[in-house]
């Protein structure tokens, strides 16, 4: 194995007993419970420096990744990020409370760095907020944070990671003195600026720096994949689209259902949805919008040059009293169980690298649990995990 992975515990025979998963949903069937066999980890430089049980991290997706989530995810023993969509600091804040009267485990923030209307959705009030809950992991993605930030984080015991689409934009990010790099790859779901794929850009990154973590984003939906970009040099996985689809995700359940039955060929890479990252890339679910306008979207009418509206969603999904709000045309607004109108016309980001890998919806601390072990098995006999299968440019 390369990198800063150092094997593998050895299989007990013991059981343990079942972790505890939280849950903000309401009545359910039971569930049944998550055995973990005793010393059954992946241990990592990642696993070491967090002190969990499992070298995952769910992928902060705005909109998305809400409180339950990010607290099934870390319970479960691996790190669950939330998704710091374009919201107030004080909104911010409620959430982080939230999630630390639901967990004792390490979580994370990520950040979007891409400006909206000119301009950027995080600010200084966001990280004063993290610097004041003590958030142990924050990250930021489609840009660099200014140094000034990371040296405040720092200093208040948070780790920084950032999405690094690039060798290039690593070594900014490594110059920062930032703790951790995400290999953004082009399967990558959402905003997405890499042009390499996931495996080879992890590789890159292995090869830049042996000093900070590094993890694979990007297609990682089972056990074998994970397995396989841990054996390429990761020091952990950064999941996304296997995470929508999962019961406590805040994300529409008709998106989940279309994660579920899409396959490798139904994602596409596009800058359709500009209306909030106007030029951005995303890779998103190949639904009516992004079949007509893609490739051609400079062509697309943008919302502001119309008044029609394709439905309705309401700003800070999760706190009580967030108002509702009109939908336009080629909006990157994701849904969720709020949103009302026509999916077809929406921005749904979706790996189809990821999606050819998922079969149902699935508690988000079974995924992590199942996914990991199978892992372990795969790495316990890692024969054919050097090639680059998979990696044919579907998405």
């Amino acid at each position: 194995m390369n990198g800063a992975n150092d094997g593998r515990s050895p299989p007990s025979s013991r059981e343990a007993e079942p972790e505890d998963e939280h849950s903000d949903s309401g009545p359910e069937p039971r569930r049944p419970p998550i055995y973990v066999l005793e010393g059954n980890t992946l241990h990592t430089r990642l696993t070491r420096e967090l002190g969990v049980k499992y070298p995952f991290v769910s992928d902060g997706m705005a909109f998305v990744a809400l409180t339950p989530l990010v607290i099934a995810v870390s319970e479960a023993g691996g790190v669950g990020m939330l998704g710091a969509a374009p919201e107030p600091a004080d909104v911010l804040d409620v959430r982080l409370q939230a999630i630390q009267a639901g967990t004792q485990r390490p979580f994370g923030v990520n950040f979007l760095l891409v400006p909206r209307d000119g301009r950027h959705p995080t600010t200084r009030e966001h990280i004063e907020a993290c610097v004041a809950r003590r958030v142990p992991i924050v990250a930021f993605q489609g840009g660099l944070p200014p140094s000034e930030w990371v040296a405040t984080l720092r200093a208040a015991g948070s780790r920084v990671w950032v999405q690094a689409p690039s060798v290039e934009v690593a070594r900014l990010a490594l110059a920062l003195g930032v703790d951790g790099l995400i290999a953004q790859g082009r399967q990558a779901s959402g905003l997405n600026q890499s042009t390499t794929p996931t495996l080879a850009l992890v590789r890159e990154l292995r090869a830049l720096t042996d000093s900070v973590p590094v993890l694979a984003a990007g297609g990682i939906a089972d056990g074998l994949s994970a397995a396989r970009a841990l054996f390429h040099g990761a020091d952990g996985v950064w999941v996304g689209t296997r995470m929508v689809a999962s019961v406590e995700a805040h994300a529409h359940p008709a998106y989940k259902q279309r994660i579920v039955d899409g396959d490798a060929g139904d994602s596409d890479v596009t800058t359709v949805f500009g209306r909030e990252w106007p030029g951005h890339r995303m890779r998103v679910l190949r639904n009516g919008v992004v079949r007509e306008w893609t490739g051609r979207e400079g062509r697309a009418p943008m919302p502001m040059a119309t008044a029609k509206r394709i439905g309705t969603t309401r700003l800070f999904p999760g706190i009580p009293g967030g108002p509702l709000v009109d939908v336009p045309p080629h909006s990157a607004f994701v849904p969720t169980p709020d949103t009302e109108g026509d999916l077809e016309e929406m921005a749904m980001p979706a790996s189809g690298a990821s999606m050819a890998r998922i079969e149902s919806v699935l508690p988000a601390g079974q995924i992590v649990v199942e996914l990991m072990e199978r892992a372990r098995r795969v790495l316990a006999d890692p024969h054919g995990l050097d090639a680059d299968a998979d990696e044919d440019g579907r998405g």
